[in-house]
């Protein structure tokens, strides 16, 4: 894939369009190409000049210096933001590690991710970069601005990270609330619930992961016998409003918990009706804060 529109730029960088074009007209930043159609288009070096651009907007340098230097030198400070003393930016290492899925580049990854932990420390580095690279990544997926192997490869990376980082903390405390996360059925982009799985461990909670695609008898099956204390569910895929209000609907009236916790967009979670024991997040923040103020 080495065409992309610039509403795709858009998703890639987080930079809203509109600022885009006035770069273009202003500075010079891009130099979009025309199809036989004439329609205007971007490669992939211009996207990559593009996130390399966005990783340095706070640094010293004004937009139009930025915009107005070659790609080398754009690629020269960004790799001296690891190394500098002052810390970089959460855009910086947010763009440059979806640059390192665009182009397959693991080493690249693993570098900008390893810096990363350095400047944030793990939690934060989870929270302020590896969570807004997860909806960027998942913004392009569902509208087919990236492609499934690059979602794969990126998201497979993170997964490791995530493996990692949950593997390396030490035992829930005891007597400490359980929690049960799962995807309902048809749901199988786990790495928000891995974020979630991280974040209540580290708290010292005790969860019983079971994963993506769960089927409805198998989960009042493990409520059952597990007898948790809280659920917490992701919802990505896009279903019908009145389908997953009734699946909600059903989760609060069958399921003996003390709370369900529910994480989709903001635009959904304004569509559906709030259950008595439903509560809704937006973000990985929501969920840590949510933590830190009741069960902490």
């Amino acid at each position: 894939m080495d065409e992309f529109s610039i509403s795709d730029l858009a998703r890639y960088s987080g930079i809203k369009p509109h600022t885009i074009r006035i770069w273009e007209k202003r500075y010079g930043a891009l130099q979009p190409n025309r199809s036989s159609g004439n329609t205007r288009y971007y490669d992939a070096q211009q996207l990559k000049r593009l996130l390399n651009i966005s990783g340095l907007l706070n640094s010293d340098y004004k937009v139009s210096e930025l915009c107005a230097m070659s790609d080398k030198h754009l690629t020269d400070l960004n790799r001296n933001l690891i190394h500098g003393d002052s810390p970089a930016p959460a855009e910086y290492f947010i763009s440059q590690l979806v640059a390192a899925a665009l182009t397959y580049n693991e080493s690249q990854f693993a570098q900008v991710f390893s810096h990363c932990l350095l400047r944030y420390g793990l939690k934060n580095a989870y929270l302020e970069v590896l969570y807004p690279v997860m909806v960027r990544i998942g913004l392009m997926w569902l509208t087919d601005s990236m492609p499934t192997a690059n979602e794969h490869f990126i998201s497979n990376l993170i997964r490791q990270k995530l493996f990692t980082a949950i593997d390396s903390l030490p035992p829930p405390k005891l007597g400490s609330p359980s929690w049960l996360l799962f995807l309902p059925e048809n749901e199988f982009h786990e790495l928000g619930l891995l974020m979630a799985w991280y974040l209540i461990r580290q708290s010292g909670q005790k969860v019983i992961y079971l994963g993506g695609n769960l089927p409805g008898l198998s989960l009042r099956a493990a409520v059952n016998e597990i007898m948790p204390d809280y659920l917490l569910l992701f919802l990505v895929h896009r279903d019908q409003t009145k389908r997953i209000q009734n699946y909600l609907d059903m989760l609060n009236e069958d399921l003996e918990v003390e709370k369900i916790f529910v994480s989709t967009s903001p635009g959904l979670i304004q569509k559906l009706k709030t259950a008595q024991k439903v509560q809704f997040l937006e973000t990985a923040g929501d969920l840590d804060k949510q933590l830190e103020i009741e069960y902490v």
